[in-house]
C-alpha cells in the first residue's frame, strides 16, 4: 500500500490525469480567493450599514449626513453612491440648460438615477459569484472524469499484466477514485460560499432599497420615509 497514494497518482499519471488535477487545484484556489475577498467585503458593508442609515437621517443637514455615511468613495460605499447620485440627479434636473430629461418629472428622473446607482452597487456585490456557481456545478464532473480516465487505464494495465487479485485491482481503482474526492473537495466549499454570499447580499440589497426609498422622498418632496411598527409614514424634513 505504500506504493499507492496521491504522490503515486501524480507520478504514474499521464498528461490527462495531471491536467485534471491541476485544473481542480486552480478551481479550488480561485473559489477560495473569491470566498475570502467577497466575504471580507460583506463584513465591511455590514459594519458600514450597521449605523450609517440611522445616523444619516438623524443629521442636521445633508452634508453632515454624508460625513456619517463613512469614508471611502462611491465605488466601495454603496450608501454614499446612492446619496451622491440622488443629489446630482436633483441638482442637474433643475439646471436651466434644456435637456431631454427636463421633460421628465423630477420624481421619475431621481428614481432613474437612484436605480442606476443601485444596479451598479448590486453588480459589484454579485461579481465573482458566477465563478463560485460554475465551480460548484462543474468540479464534481471534472473529478468524475478523472476517475473514469484513471479506472480505464488501471483496467488496461491489469489486463496487460494478467493480475486479477484483489490487491492488484484495489490499488489502481482506489487511486482513480481520489479524483472524485478532489472534485467534491473543490465543489462543496464553492457551493456553500455561493449560498452564504447570496444570502448576505440579499440582506444588504434590502437595506439599500430602503435607503434609496428614503432618498427619493427627501430629494423630491423634502421629506423622508420612516417606519413605525412596520407601517411606512412620511416624516417632514426639518430645516
Amino acid at each position: 500500500m505504500q506504493n499507492y497514494g496521491i504522490a503515486h497518482v501524480w507520478a504514474q499519471g499521464d498528461f490527462v490525469t495531471r491536467g485534471i488535477a491541476l485544473a481542480l487545484l486552480v478551481m479550488s484556489v480561485l473559489s477560495w480567493c473569491v470566498i475570502l475577498v467577497k466575504g471580507w467585503n460583506v463584513i465591511r458593508l455590514k459594519r458600514l450599514t450597521k449605523n450609517a442609515e440611522q445616523s444619516f437621517w438623524h443629521s442636521d443637514d445633508f452634508d453632515d449626513g454624508m460625513k456619517k455615511l463613512g469614508s471611502g468613495t462611491r465605488d466601495d460605499n454603496p450608501f454614499l453612491a446612492l446619496a451622491l447620485s440622488g443629489q446630482e440627479a436633483s441638482e442637474h434636473h433643475h439646471q436651466t440648460q434644456p435637456h431631454l430629461h427636463d421633460r421628465m418629472d423630477v420624481s421619475d428622473w431621481v428614481t432613474r438615477c437612484l436605480k442606476d446607482a443601485m444596479d451598479e452597487s448590486i453588480a459589484k456585490m454579485q461579481s465573482g459569484l458566477a465563478i463560485l456557481a460554475s465551480i460548484g456545478s462543474t468540479a464534481p464532473f471534472v473529478g468524475l472524469f478523472g476517475t473514469v480516465w484513471g479506472i480505464y487505464h488501471a483496467l488496461l494495465t491489469i489486463g496487460a499484466t494478467g493480475q486479477t487479485s484483489i490487491d492488484a485491482v484495489a490499488g489502481p481503482v482506489g487511486e482513480a477514485l481520489i479524483m472524485t474526492a478532489f472534485g467534491l473537495f473543490v465543489a462543496i466549499p464553492a457551493v456553500l460560499g455561493y449560498n452564504a454570499l447570496t444570502r448576505a447580499n440579499k440582506a444588504l440589497v434590502t437595506k439599500l432599497n430602503r435607503f434609496a426609498h428614503g432618498l427619493h422622498a427627501f430629494f423630491v418632496t423634502g421629506a423622508r420615509l420612516s417606519s413605525t411598527k412596520g407601517n411606512l409614514r412620511v416624516a417632514a424634513r426639518t430645516h
